[in-house]
């Protein structure tokens, strides 16, 4: 496999501008439906990815878009904590085969499995070392590979890069400035959102709607779902509501965020710290476990209903899943993300410039986070210049 990290420099499409440690992040409200916006001088400007800068003699020419052979990106050549991260500016740019499209992430997001797999927690199947992580991008089509037919450079797209997260998943990840996927992992991006919302989506809501469809959870049955607040929680509830019909929707929150439960859809908002939700006298035909509760869900689910399980110990009647992405998922639920019916949750700490991925991450393990944790690899100082050209 070629080699991630290189001993040559050379000139990026990207110029050499470093987003501040100490600049604080975009704010973003806890979920929206507009258009991420940075403003300078009074005007706002979409961000996008400009492609109208000189070829260095060191780039190769793609259409009008130009690609490195190197990148910056975050590396980890062994396991550990956030501290064997390293940001590099010499990671090889990927190769594209034939079925794979090249991508210039705009934003790309954080998921739990990430952090596991930085760990080591998945060493008998994960790729080789040095590893570039990150699953979930939103981002511009740079390049093609020859059997790719539906996408071309230019479209903007989001997915989840790996198609089982755990089982060989990419060696090179979305936390650098360009990652190669499959054509069949990706989707158009939904129109009404930015790359950061988009970003959020990807992993989470396949993991949602899959772990529901497997339930066999379909119109006008119940479900509680734990940990309604996080990534995969937040959009279980919105997609039991919108897509599926659910008859009822409850979920479970800290005091805090019981307002955000009720925002997305959910009937019932149960206050983790005040009520148990054993003790309450409802059952439901199925009981989706993203917080690792297992035992404890078995236990107010109906007979013959399911319990999906994402982490922790499972019990009868609990399975537990490994999301398998494809782009067609993301792709049929478009047209619920573009009429607003489903929206993207990202925390508000979020969205983390590229050189703060080791405080992302820190925050995203702590359990607190609301939503999805999403980073942007491309700085709004670079946007900036860009479009000012």
């Amino acid at each position: 496999m070629e080699a991630l990290l290189s001993s040559t420099t050379t000139t990026t499409l990207r110029p050499s501008l470093t987003p501040s440690s100490t600049k604080p992040p975009l704010s973003l409200s806890t979920f929206t439906t507009t258009t991420h916006k940075l403003s300078k001088s009074n005007k706002n400007i979409r961000l996008r990815v400009s492609a109208t800068s000189p070829k260095p003699a060191t780039e190769t020419a793609v259409d009008t878009f130009t690609v490195p052979s190197e990148m910056k990106g975050w590396v980890y050549d062994e396991y550990g904590g956030v501290d064997v991260l390293k940001y590099s500016s010499n990671v090889t740019v990927p190769s594209v085969n034939d079925d794979q499209v090249l991508v210039k992430v705009v934003a790309a997001a954080l998921n739990p499995v990430d952090f596991k797999r930085r760990l080591g927690k998945f060493q008998a199947t994960d790729s080789a070392l040095p590893t570039v992580p990150g699953y979930d991008v939103a981002g511009v089509v740079v390049k093609v590979g020859k059997q790719v037919k539906g996408l071309k450079p230019g479209d903007e797209v989001y997915g989840d890069i790996s198609e089982k997260a755990l089982d060989g998943p990419k060696q090179s990840g979305s936390l650098a400035e360009y990652t190669a996927v499959e054509e069949k992992l990706l989707a158009l991006k939904p129109k009404n959102l930015d790359f950061v919302q988009a970003a959020s989506l990807p992993l989470a809501i396949e993991t949602a709607y899959e772990g529901l469809e497997r339930a066999g959870f379909s119109e006008g049955k119940s479900i509680l779902i734990l940990n309604g607040a996080g990534g995969v929680g937040s959009l279980t509830i919105q997609l039991a509501k919108q897509v599926f019909g659910a008859s009822k929707v409850a979920a479970t929150a800290s005091t805090s965020k019981l307002e955000l439960l009720k925002s997305l859809g959910a009937d019932l908002a149960i206050d983790y710290t005040k009520e148990d939700f054993e003790q309450l006298p409802d059952k439901y035909d199925v009981v989706f476990d993203a917080i690792g509760q297992g035992e404890k869900a078995v236990k107010v689910v109906k007979e013959g209903g399911s319990v999906v399980v994402l982490t922790g110990a499972v019990s009868p009647p609990g399975f537990r899943f490994v999301v398998t992405s494809t782009g067609s998922t993301l792709t049929k639920l478009n047209p619920y993300l573009e009429s607003g019916k489903v929206k993207a949750v990202i925390d508000p700490n979020s969205p983390f410039p590229i050189d703060r991925v080791k405080e992302a991450f820190s925050y995203l393990e702590t359990g607190r986070a609301t939503g999805k944790v999403v980073v942007y690899p491309v700085s709004e100082e670079y946007i900036l210049e860009k479009l000012a050209q």
